[in-house]
């Protein structure tokens, strides 16, 4: 087969440019390019046919310049992480056929220089869709930030925010398991409706109809929280100071409220930390891919006995893309955005 025999269209979703401010649909390009369907020889890299596309606040980030070292080039593709099969090999740890899931292209196909980063699934057993989420990097997120850096006990009172998100949701699973009272934030009464009759909350209430945060929390939580689990940052984190039990801990995970602000907001119940002695530390998952293998088994477990349930929202098309990652900032998706590029 000759070079040209190998090439195909490649359907992508391209970065505009550097994004400052609110995120818009323009800021992101559909566009068709033609890739070649083999991995280099030498470069122990993978070619993957995208089939799951994950939605992710992540991604903004990495539309930022200078974020961290992993920044989007503007006029490459959109990062983020996916499910695909491997069309072709450098590797040897990868054959033709295996099903990976880790960070990949918003695209058709896509070259992974690096599929050290990348996951087999052996486990076929449950939608391939959950490999964006509960059994990917959400879970896996949720899992390790909730159990390595919270440091829970049965009877704790924990604080989620932004709960019925691909994140939130599965922290109150876990923490409900280990005998936790939870409750969760979320934007609307329908989210609200879900934590509380599908995901097991003990609580749950809307924050767009709640005028006082502080009151709020005192509400639900009248002798204070043990864990906050934050995914929001701004008023909610400044407010969640102030409700916090001595010694107290607060991971941070994510704040979604702050990422399309040019001027993040400022927090200013920093006292606290002092007085109630609160130990807050932010988390990133790559450092806790480790745990990757028993966090699966369990989760699998759990999943398999009905203990955990996983809620998404699968998009078709790789044009719909830009449209659901500005709807999620919009609060405008229930569960885990995931984006079908392709056929199982």
């Amino acid at each position: 087969m000759d070079k040209g025999e190998e090439d195909v269209s490649n359907k992508q979703v391209l970065l505009r440019d550097y994004v400052y401010g609110s995120l818009k649909e323009t800021d992101m390009v559909l566009s068709t390019g033609t890739t070649h369907l083999k991995a280099p020889q030498g470069s122990k890299a993978i070619l993957v046919k995208n089939i799951y596309l994950a939605c992710d606040p992540y991604s903004r980030e990495l539309m930022k310049k200078g974020f961290l070292d992993d920044s989007i080039k503007p006029g490459s593709a959109i990062a983020g992480f996916g499910v695909a099969k491997v069309l072709d090999s450098d590797h040897p740890e990868f054959k033709v056929g295996d099903l990976v899931w880790g960070m990949t292209k918003w695209e058709e196909y896509s070259l992974i220089n690096k599929p050290e980063f990348m996951f087999k699934i052996h486990n076929t057993d449950v939608p391939l869709s959950y490999y964006t989420g509960i059994l990917g990097m959400p879970g896996l997120t949720a899992y390790a930030c909730f159990f390595e850096l919270c440091s829970p006990k049965k009877g704790d009172y924990l604080f989620v925010s932004s709960a019925s998100g691909a994140v939130g949701q599965i922290v109150g699973q876990f923490a409900k398991l280990m005998g936790c009272y939870v409750v969760g934030s979320a934007g609307s009464d329908d989210k609200v409706d879900l934590l509380k009759n599908k995901f097991g909350f003990d609580e749950a209430f809307n924050y767009k109809k709640e005028p006082d945060f502080d009151a709020a929390l005192k509400r639900y939580f009248p002798d204070g929280i043990d864990i906050y689990f934050e995914n929001v940052g701004g008023k909610m984190l400044d407010a969640v100071l102030l409700n916090m039990r001595p010694h107290g801990r607060i991971a941070v995970c994510g704040m979604i409220s702050q990422y399309n602000l040019e001027q993040h907001e400022g927090v200013h119940n920093l006292v606290n930390f002092i007085f109630k002695r609160i130990r807050m530390e932010g988390f990133v998952v790559y450092e806790h891919v480790h745990l990757y293998p028993k966090f699966l088994d369990l989760t699998l477990q759990y999943i398999k006995e009905g203990k955990m349930v996983f809620i998404e929202d699968i998009i078709e098309g790789l044009e719909s893309g830009p449209s659901a990652l500005i709807r999620l900032f919009a609060g405008h998706i229930v569960g885990k955005p995931v984006i079908r590029v392709s056929s199982e």
